[in-house]
C-alpha cells in the first residue's frame, strides 16, 4: 500500500469540513423542535445532539459501504474527483444555511460527487441502479412516510387526551410529552449520527481506495471512524441557528404532544433506512415529519410558502451541487494550479458566506423569534381587520370621533348658553 500523499492528505481534511459542515446544517433536524417548545435549552439541546451523534457514528458502516463501493465505480477514479466533489457539497452546504433553508447535506455530497465522476470518466462511472433503489427513490418516499407517520401519531395523541380537562393533569401531561420529546431528540440525534456521519466515512474510504491506500471494497478504518464522528460532533454542538429557527418556528407552531410524535416517526424512519443501507436524508425525513405534525393537530397549520422554499432547495441540491462539482472537477484536471485554484474558491466562497451571515446574525439567544419571514395572507389580514375590539373599560387616551347629535334650543339636555 502507498503512503498517503499531499494531495489525498488535502481530501480528507476536506472531507471532514464537510463532515463539521454537515453537523451544524443538520443540528435541526433533531433539536428544533425540542428548541422550540421549550423543552431544552437550546445550548444544552446542541451539546446533547453533539454527544450522541458522536455515540452513533459507532454504531453501524452500512451507508459508508453503500457511498464507498456503490454510487460511483471505484476503478480509475482520481482523488482529485473526490476533491472536486466535496467542494461542491460544502458550497452548497454553506449557501442553503445562508438562507436558513434545510435542505439535504446527503443529496450535495452525492450530487458533487456525480458532477465530478462524470466530467472526469463520463457517465458509464455511476452506478444508476445503486443511485435509483438507494438515493432517489428514498429520497421521495422517506418525507412522506414520516410526515404521514407523524400526522397520524400526532392525531392519536391528541385523541387519547381528548378528556383530560383537569389543570393539573394538563400541566403533568404536558411535562410527561416534553420529557418524550427530549428522549425521541435523543434518538433521532443518534439516528443523524448512524447515517450522516457515515456519509463522511464513506467518501474518506473512497479517497483512500482511489489513493491506493486501501483496496477495494474494505470497511472504513477506525482513525477514520473516530475523526467522522468528532467533526459531526463539534459542528452539531456549533449550532445551525438559522435552519433551527425554520425547522422549529417557519414551518409551523409545534405543541410538546407533536414534537414528540414528529421526533419519534422520523427517528423510526432514519434508523429503519440505516440498517437497510439506504443513505437516506435525514433532513427530508425530519422535515416531512414536522410538516405531518403540524397537519395533525386540530387548527394547526403548515406555512407552506416556506415549505415550498424548502421543497425548491430540494430539488435544486442534487443538480447544483452536481455543477459545482464538475466545473471544480475541470479545474483540478488541469494540474496542480488547478487544484490550487479550487481550494482558493472554496475558502474564498465560504469566507463571503461567512461575512454575508454576520449581517443578520442567528445564534442561541433569538433563535425562536419568528421575525418577518412569514408575511400574513390576505385572508388573515382581513379577519384582523373585523375583529371586534377588546372588553374592558375605554382608555384613557381616546377621543370621541363621532359628533353628538344635534339638539334643539329648548332641549332639556342642552347645556344654558353663555351669556
Amino acid at each position: 500500500m502507498e503512503h498517503i500523499t499531499l494531495l489525498l492528505a488535502i481530501v480528507v481534511v476536506t472531507a471532514l469540513v464537510f463532515d463539521f459542515t454537515n453537523g451544524f446544517h443538520d443540528t435541526a433536524n433533531a433539536m428544533a423542535t425540542t428548541i422550540s417548545t421549550g423543552a431544552l435549552k437550546p445550548k444544552t439541546a446542541v451539546a446533547m445532539s453533539a454527544v450522541l451523534n458522536l455515540i452513533g457514528a459507532f454504531l453501524s458502516v452500512e451507508v459508508a459501504k453503500t457511498i464507498s463501493g456503490g454510487i460511483v465505480n471505484e476503478d480509475g477514479l482520481r482523488t482529485e474527483v473526490i476533491f472536486a466533489a466535496l467542494v461542491g457539497a460544502i458550497l452548497w452546504n454553506l449557501l442553503t444555511w445562508l438562507v436558513g433553508l434545510p435542505s439535504s447535506s446527503s443529496h450535495a455530497l452525492f450530487g458533487g460527487l456525480i458532477g465530478a465522476a462524470v466530467m472526469s470518466a463520463g457517465w458509464s462511472s455511476i452506478n444508476g441502479g445503486t443511485v435509483v433503489t438507494k438515493v432517489l427513490l428514498p429520497a421521495i418516499a422517506a418525507p412522506l412516510v414520516a410526515g404521514l407517520a407523524a400526522m397520524l401519531a400526532t392525531r392519536l395523541t391528541y385523541r387519547i387526551n381528548r378528556n383530560v380537562t383537569d389543570e393539573g393533569q394538563l400541566k403533568s401531561t404536558a411535562k410527561g410529552y416534553r420529557a418524550g420529546q427530549i428522549a425521541s431528540a435523543g434518538l433521532v440525534s443518534l439516528a443523524h449520527g448512524t447515517n450522516d456521519a457515515q456519509k463522511t466515512m464513506g467518501i474518506i474510504t473512497l479517497a483512500l481506495v482511489t489513493g491506493g491506500v486501501l483496496a477495494p471494497g474494505s470497511n472504513p478504518p477506525m482513525w477514520v471512524i473516530v475523526s467522522a464522528g468528532v467533526a459531526i460532533a463539534l459542528g452539531t454542538y456549533l449550532g445551525g441557528w438559522r435552519i433551527i429557527r425554520t425547522m422549529g418556528k417557519g414551518l409551523t407552531d409545534l405543541q410538546p404532544p407533536q414534537g414528540f410524535a414528529a421526533q419519534t416517526s422520523a427517528a423510526t424512519v432514519i434508523l429503519a433506512s440505516s440498517h437497510l443501507g439506504f443513505s437516506l436524508s435525514t433532513t427530508q425525513s425530519c422535515s416531512g415529519a414536522v410538516m405531518g405534525a403540524g397537519l395533525g393537530r386540530k387548527g394547526g397549520v403548515v406555512r407552506w410558502s416556506t415549505a415550498t422554499r424548502m421543497f425548491v432547495a430540494w430539488g435544486l441540491t442534487l443538480p447544483a451541487a452536481g455543477l459545482v462539482g464538475a466545473g471544480a472537477e475541470f479545474l483540478t484536471k488541469q494540474g496542480p494550479w488547478g487544484i490550487a485554484v479550487t481550494a482558493v474558491i472554496l475558502v474564498g466562497g465560504s469566507f463571503a458566506i461567512w461575512v454575508a451571515s454576520r449581517r443578520q446574525p442567528v445564534d442561541h439567544t433569538n433563535v425562536n423569534d419568528t421575525g418577518d419571514d412569514e408575511p400574513q395572507g390576505v385572508v388573515t389580514t382581513a379577519m384582523a381587520a373585523v375583529q371586534p375590539p377588546p372588553v374592558g373599560g375605554p382608555a384613557s387616551d381616546l377621543s370621541t370621533t363621532i359628533p353628538a347629535p344635534a339638539s334643539s334650543p329648548d332641549d332639556p339636555a342642552r347645556p344654558p348658553a353663555k351669556v
